[in-house]
């Protein structure tokens, strides 16, 4: 699959720097945490999704990492970072053995058909 990204020579050479570190670090985060932790998500405070999320996990008895990234009024921008590196408008983001599931919906789904576990090799 491949998704439209700005090719670097339509960038001017003055912002390149600025375009390839803007908020990396919390990218970095997310792909280390992602790396390291089987199930993690990726959420915001006050989103009911990111707590459905969790919640189904927890009633899955799946552990998981939690990593939370300001509210909707804050921090907007450095989500906005994760948005543009994964393609995913919205959270949560779920990653399960470092690959990018999806949101709440998504996650559910996953769950409902067993197709999560047997992802996990757990089934």
């Amino acid at each position: 699959m491949s998704r439209p990204v700005l090719e670097e020579a339509r960038i001017h050479p003055a912002i390149r720097e600025r375009v390839a570190t803007a908020h990396a670090d919390i990218v970095h985060n997310v792909q280390a945490a992602a790396s390291s932790n089987t199930i993690l998500v990726v959420g915001m405070v006050g989103n009911p999704f990111c707590r459905r999320a969790r919640r189904l996990l927890g009633d899955a008895q799946l552990p998981h990492q939690y990593l939370e990234f300001g509210s909707y009024l804050s921090q907007w921008r450095r989500r906005n970072a994760l948005k543009m590196w994964t393609g995913w408008a919205t959270f949560p983001m779920v990653f399960a053995k470092g690959v990018l599931i999806g949101g709440c919906d998504d996650l559910k789904r996953l769950l409902d058909s067993g197709e999560f576990k047997r992802f996990l090799g757990e089934v």
